[in-house]
C-alpha cells in the first residue's frame, strides 16, 4: 500500500508487496524490492537501490547527498541488501566519485535509532549499530560486526569480522576480526560472540593464542603473522589476512 500524501519520483521502480507511509518522500532512480516497508515521513534519495524486506522507521534519510565538500551532485549510488532494519532518524549517504561511487550495505543489518553512515562505507551482512554509533567516510565493516552506543569510527577505518566495539570508543585505527574492543582499548577476543555464533571450542583456542601473539607478546606485525600462521584453525586465516591488508595500523 502506498500513501496517498507520498511523494514517488516518475522513475523510481517500485516491487509488489511494498509499503510506503504518510509524508514520505522517493526520489528518481530510486529501486525498492518486495516486501520492503517505508514508515512515515522517509526520505530515499536519488539512485538507491533497495533489495527485499528492509523496514524503515519514520525519519530516516536514505541514500540523501553526502557531507564530502567535493561532492558536486553526481549522480552516485546507495546500494542495500535484503532483510535489514533502519530505526527512527538513521542517516545513510550515497558515495563519492573519489572512491567506488557507492555506499553498500549487505543483508541483515540492525541499524538503531540516530545511527549515521558516511560516504563510501562498505557494510557486510548481520551488523549491529546500536543507537548513535557513526561511521565516517570510506569504512569498511565486516560481517557480524556489533558497534555498540556512541561508538564512533574514523574516516578509511576497517573493522573486520565478529568484532565488538564497546560503548562511547573512538576508533582511529584498523580493528582485526574476532577482537572485543572497550575504552579504546583492545580488552581480549570476542569470545562470547563466536560461541553463540557456533565456532568450535578448537577454533576459539586458536584465535585466542593469535590474540595473544599480536597484543601480549611485543611482537612485531610481522612477527605475529609468523607466529599465527603455525596455527591449524582455518579461522584464523582471516586475521592473517587482514593484518597484510591494514592499512592505517592497528589498534595496539
Amino acid at each position: 500500500m502506498i500513501h496517498s500524501t507520498a511523494i514517488i519520483h516518475e522513475t523510481a521502480k517500485i516491487a509488489d508487496g511494498v509499503t510506503i507511509g504518510p509524508y514520505s518522500i522517493i526520489g528518481k532512480n530510486v529501486h525498492i524490492g518486495e516486501g520492503t516497508n517505508v514508515g512515515p515521513h522517509v526520505v530515499i534519495g536519488d539512485y538507491t537501490e533497495i533489495g527485499k524486506n528492509n523496514r524503515f522507521f519514520q525519519f530516516s534519510s536514505i541514500g540523501e547527498e553526502n557531507q564530502d565538500k567535493k561532492y558536486a551532485g553526481e549522480p552516485t549510488k546507495t546500494i542495500i541488501g535484503d532483510g535489514n532494519v533502519f530505526r527512527e532518524c538513521c542517516t545513510v549517504h550515497r558515495g563519492t566519485t573519489q572512491d567506488k561511487s557507492e555506499t553498500r550495505i549487505g543483508n541483515n543489518g540492525w541499524f538503531m535509532a540516530y545511527t549515521h553512515i558516511a560516504h563510501d562505507c562498505i557494510l557486510g551482512d548481520n551488523i549491529i549499530m546500536s543507537n548513535n554509533a557513526t561511521l565516517a567516510g570510506h569504512v569498511g565493516v565486516g560481517d557480524h560486526v556489533i558497534l555498540s552506543g556512541f561508538a564512533k569510527v574514523h574516516q578509511f577505518c576497517k573493522i573486520g569480522a565478529h568484532a565488538f566495539i564497546g560503548m562511547d570508543c573512538a576508533i582511529s585505527k584498523d580493528i582485526p576480526p574476532f577482537i572485543l574492543v572497550a575504552e579504546n582499548a583492545p580488552y581480549g577476543l570476542n569470545s562470547e560472540g563466536l560461541k553463540r555464533r557456533g565456532f568450535s571450542a578448537e577454533a576459539i583456542s586458536d584465535l585466542k593464542k593469535a590474540y595473544r601473539a599480536i597484543y601480549r607478546k611485543s611482537l612485531k606485525i610481522d612477527e605475529a603473522i609468523e607466529e599465527i600462521s603455525k596455527l591449524e584453525d582455518k579461522s584464523v586465516n582471516d586475521m592473517i589476512s587482514f593484518l597484510k591488508n591494514a592499512s592505517r595500523g592497528i589498534l595496539r
